[in-house]
This record gives C-alpha cells, sequence and structure tokens, in this order.
C-alpha cells in the first residue's frame, strides 16, 4: 500500500449480515438484521459524532496490528499499552455447518483476551438506530444489554463487567472475555466455550471451503482475498448478490457522488457469479438463479437494473438527515432511484450469469429445457430494446442515449440463447437466435465504430470514449485481433487514464467531471491489453492497482490518480471480481510456473 487509506476497513461476515471493522478494532458499520438494514453502528457515515460504533479503548495504548486470520473471514486485532500489556481481539460472524445446515446467525461475536502483562481497558457500545438516532432505552439484565431504539432491539450478552461496559469504565482485563452483539434473544450455553466453539467452527468452514478454489498460480493471496469477500456479498437467504455493503461514501472527495450499494445489481451481480465460477465457486451462482427466479417472474414487463434483496422491497430514494456522511461529506441516501431507470444490458447480464448452468457437468442440477424457456423472455427484451436509449452502464441521471455497452449486451443475450438452444438440441430456437442477434450486432460495429475518433465511442453518434466498451472482445462482439479494438483499446490507454490509471470517461455528466478512475476499468483495461499481445504491460498495470488495496486487501469502487487513495462504496463486488478475473487471465500456469520452481 503506497497511500494511507482513509478506507482502511476490514470485513467480517456470514453471508447473512457483515460489518466493518477498522485498524484500532472499532466495529463502525454493522446493518442489522441484513445487509440493507438499520446501520446500527454507523460510526463510518456520522461525521463528527462519536456515536454508533464499539471499540476497546486500551489506556496507554502505543500500538496496533490487525490482519485476517490466513484464509478465512476471521479477523484478530492486537493492541500493545506502554507498560507491555496487550489484548488480543478476535471478531468474526459465525458460519459453519450445523444440523445438516449452514448456521449464520445475525450476529458478530468479539472475543477480548489478554495476551501480555495486565492490560486496562474500556468497553465501548454506542449503537444508533433508525440511521442515526440515540437508543431510546437501555436495560441491563442479569448477562446482557438490551439498547432498544423503538420497536428495534440490540441485545449485547457477555461475561464481561455490564456494569463497567454500561459506564465505560476502565478495568483490569486478567482473563478471556467474550461479547455477541445479535437479535433479543436469551443465550442458553455458557458463553466462554460457545464463542471459542463457534471461533474454531467458523475459522474451519473458510478453511473448508478456500480449500476447494482453483486459484491461479500467481497472486494466489489476492484471489483467496477476492473470492471470500465475494462470497460475504452474497445474501444466502435469497442468493441476492449486493454491490457493496456501504452507501454513501463519495465517488471522490468533496462530491455529492454518494450512493446506496446495498443492492442487488442484475450486472454486477454477472460479474461476481462469473469470477466466483472460474475459481469453481459454483454455489453462489446456483443461488443467485433462485433469486432471479423470483425477479423475473413476470416475462412481459421491462426490468429494473437492481433489485432489493428480498425481491419486491421499495428502492425509494431517501437521505438520513441524522448522518453528517463519510468525512462529513453527505449527503447519506438510503435507497437508489437508479431503481427506475432503463438500463438495457440486464437482460444480457442475467443471460450470461445462468449460462454456465448449461455446460457446467458439476452442478448437481444442470440448466435445462424448463430454465431456457424462462430466459427466452428476456431476449425479446434485449432484441427490443438493444438499439434504443437507455440510461447506460454508469446510470447517467440526466440523460439518455443508445449507448454502446448496453446494446452489446443485449446483443449477448440472444447470441448466448442460441448457443444454449444448439446446446440443448433445439435447432428452430437456435437459428431463432442467431437470427435475432446478428442484426444487432451490425448495428453495433456500424454505429458503435467512430471514424473521427478512431474508436468504438460509448453511445452511437457521439464521439466520448468510455471504458466500458473494452467489454465488446471479451463478449465475443469482436476478436482481440479486429483493428477497430486494437485502435479503441489504444485511444482509451491515450485519453481516459488520468496518472496511469483508467477512468471509465472524462467527459462531463450529471455532477461535472469525474475526478477518480474506476477501479475496474482498469482490470478491463489490463485485460484488453493482454488479449492483443501487451501482456507485460498489463501486468504491470494489474500489480498497481493491487499495491493500492486497503491493508486488508480490499478494493472500493474508486481510486484518485493522483493521492492513490480508495473512495467509493466498500468493498465495491466489481473491483474485487475484477482481481479474480484478471489475475487468471494474467497468471503463469501452474504447469510452467512448477516446472520452473523446481
Amino acid at each position: 500500500m503506497n497511500n494511507p487509506q482513509p478506507l482502511d476497513l476490514a470485513l467480517v461476515g456470514n453471508c447473512r449480515v457483515a460489518a466493518l471493522i477498522d485498524p484500532q478494532a472499532r466495529i463502525v458499520w454493522w446493518c442489522f438484521p441484513r445487509f440493507d438494514g438499520d446501520p446500527i453502528f454507523c460510526r463510518l457515515l456520522s461525521g463528527n459524532e462519536e456515536k454508533g460504533f464499539s471499540d476497546v479503548v486500551l489506556h496507554d495504548q502505543v500500538s496496533s496490528r490487525s490482519s485476517y486470520e490466513r484464509n478465512t473471514a476471521v479477523l484478530e486485532t492486537i493492541l500493545e499499552d506502554k507498560n507491555g500489556g496487550a489484548v488480543r481481539i478476535v471478531d468474526f460472524m459465525p458460519r459453519f455447518g450445523r444440523y445438516e445446515r449452514i448456521f449464520r446467525p445475525p450476529q458478530l461475536v468479539r472475543r477480548i483476551e489478554p495476551i501480555a502483562g495486565l492490560p486496562r481497558i474500556a468497553i465501548r457500545v454506542r449503537p444508533t438506530f433508525g440511521y442515526g438516532g440515540k437508543p431510546t432505552q437501555v436495560v441491563v439484565g442479569s448477562n446482557h444489554i438490551r439498547y432498544l431504539g423503538g420497536a428495534d432491539v440490540l441485545r449485547l450478552t457477555t461475561d464481561a463487567p455490564l456494569s463497567y461496559i454500561a459506564e465505560e469504565t476502565k478495568f483490569a482485563l486478567s482473563r478471556p472475555v467474550s461479547l455477541v452483539f445479535g437479535s433479543d434473544e436469551p443465550f442458553l450455553s455458557d458463553l466462554d466455550s460457545t464463542a471459542r466453539d463457534f471461533e474454531n467452527r467458523t475459522r474451519g468452514y473458510w478453511h473448508d471451503w478456500t480449500r476447494s478454489l482453483g486459484v491461479p498460480f500467481e497472486w494466489q493471496r489476492e484471489t483467496i482475498r477476492s473470492a471470500i469477500t465475494l462470497k460475504l456479498c452474497s445474501f444466502e437467504e435469497t442468493g441476492a448478490i449486493i454491490a457493496a455493503h456501504t452507501t454513501s461514501i463519495p465517488e471522490a472527495p468533496g462530491t455529492s457522488r454518494n450512493w446506496d450499494y446495498r443492492f442487488c445489481w442484475l450486472r454486477d451481480a454477472f460479474f461476481v457469479v462469473g469470477a466466483l465460477n472460474r475459481l469453481g465457486a459454483t454455489q453462489t451462482m446456483e443461488s443467485y438463479i433462485g433469486y432471479l427466479t423470483s425477479v423475473v417472474s413476470d416475462p412481459n414487463g421491462s426490468m429494473a437494473p437492481l433489485h432489493s434483496i428480498v425481491p419486491g422491497n421499495s428502492l425509494e430514494e431517501n437521505e438520513a438527515s441524522l448522518l453528517e456522511g463519510f468525512m462529513c461529506q453527505g449527503p447519506v441516501r438510503i435507497g437508489n432511484a437508479a431503481a427506475e431507470q432503463a438500463q438495457h444490458d440486464v437482460y444480457g447480464s442475467v443471460v450470461l450469469a445462468a449460462k454456465q448452468m448449461f455446460v457446467d457437468h458439476r452442478l448437481p442440477r444442470m440448466g435445462d429445457e424448463a430454465l431456457f424457456r424462462r430466459l427466452e423472455p428476456l431476449g425479446e427484451h434485449a432484441a427490443e430494446f438493444a438499439l434504443k436509449e437507455d440510461a447506460g452502464i454508469w446510470e447517467y441521471r440526466g440523460r439518455t442515449r443508445v449507448h454502446t455497452y448496453s446494446a452489446a449486451l443485449c446483443w449477448a443475450a440472444c447470441d448466448r440463447l442460441g448457443h444454449i438452444a444448439a446446446r440443448l438440441g433445439l435447432k428452430d430456437r437456435a437459428d431463432y437466435w442467431r437470427n435475432r442477434a446478428a442484426p444487432i450486432r451490425r448495428a453495433i460495429v456500424e454505429q458503435g465504430w467512430n471514424e473521427k475518433r478512431g474508436a468504438i465511442v460509448g453511445a452511437f453518434g457521439y464521439d466520448d470514449l468510455d471504458a466500458s466498451v473494452l467489454m465488446t472482445a471479451e463478449l465475443g462482439l469482436l476478436r482481440p485481433s479486429d483493428p477497430r479494438f486494437v485502435k479503441t483499446v489504444e485511444a482509451i490507454g491515450h485519453e481516459l487514464r488520468r496518472n496511469g490509471r483508467v477512468m471509465r470517461y472524462t467527459a462531463a455528466d450529471d455532477f461535472g467531471e469525474p475526478e477518480t478512475a474506476f477501479i475496474v476499468c482498469n482490470f478491463w483495461y489490463a485485460d484488453a491489453l493482454a488479449a492483443i499481445g501487451r501482456r507485460e504491460e498489463a501486468r504491470e498495470i494489474f500489480q498497481d492497482i493491487l499495491s493500492n488495496a486497503n491493508r486488508y486487501g480490499l478494493l472500493s469502487e474508486d481510486l484518485h490518480p493522483a493521492s492513490g487513495q480508495l473512495w467509493g462504496n466498500i468493498p465495491q463486488t466489481y473491483s474485487m471480481a475484477g482481481v479474480i478475473n484478471t489475475a487468471m487471465r494474467l497468471s503463469d500456469t501452474w504447469e510452467n510456473a512448477w516446472w520452473r520452481a523446481w
């Protein structure tokens, strides 16, 4: 990491809830009781107000170090004081097999133990309710504290002295203590032994899961961390995959480009599914296909680009007046008005996410004709809307155009349906979808190419370059060797890079000129360079972006090209999927590397 990161945060979770924790072991973000719920720990967005967090204050602290336990979602932080005293803090959310199913309660477990000297600590717990409001009541029980905010309750069960926690009093930590945050349910077993058991079994789950991944030879640690992170962005109960765990972290300092990403974008989910499939982690795709069944249940209606993790819930956009925002840079938004936009690439995103179901023989249940028939209405929509104006992949709020990327994804929907039909032996449907795809491709090649710019542009009839068109070769619309694609890659490298980092576009939009580089575009650019034969340059760019991840190996949405600081919501699934996809493309093979090593 080259520069101090304002987003030095670790993610712990269990595919039902997730929290962000800073290097001092302060829990700064936790939406409860699910990903898109009320942030009872909201310090990340509370500005100058010391509210919405839980931490451990070590008297006379002089240092801290924090890291994930290898190949897990278990976080360890060690705080040391000036007298040689030290405490270890372990944070995790339980996830393991129990009673022949996965146990993943809405709980955060924190274990604090002395490891040197006689450290003195204070445990502070300051939850909020209703997006930044104070608790209406705090009730101390026999072995727990209940924090109430109207009808909502957070229960802390602990074997630490309750009075010390309630009063935030320093005390000598002479033995390990455990804290379990969660629903208002009594804890029926011994807390210490149960917390230890949960920790060991959660650690074992993640070790088993990562052991099954088919990782590249190079960048194994980065790939594994990205895979775990993407897994934690899957809401397993419904199969939804969220874009990020946060809301309203601005895309750049001093901007109002603040959005709520705690929902399922069909586009983003396609990239997540693809990345995990590359590693052999196909269960996320299988669950996601179940989620899509609910989302696309109306074959006659157009499809929204994003949905709640429980389909049908409102995504109406509002502002949280009780939160000042990240680094006091509001507004803090709840919901996302982009759900009302037309973004025609969604049809291709769904079909592409499902296509592996028809070819992967590892799956217990492969895609069949029934699934194909459910996908066909999406192809009809794709063919209808391919060459019509929409808000585009970047969700412009003030204009619409015929965007090249949207058209390309519509073409991909029809093209892949043709391939699926052929695989299923449905020759008439294969011919039908090939005939639907062909004119869309011709229109893209003819109208997407801009002779004046010598490149494929972002929208038909306009001169603006857009990094999303780098996906045209990946989608199979053009061959990487096609001179038009090569020239497009060269033009983007020349015009959209700032201090070596690729912007998604540089033309002014609804909010002015963009200031930060969109991280996944840098991975797309590296992939494109490799495809046209500039592999070493691609590796350098890839390594540069990886070097700007935070200390935990996580990436947000944006990277400031001058400061190297991360901005935007975190962890961004686009970015983490990009790590996996590009690592898989650029890594040396296991066979080659093995023989050279020996």
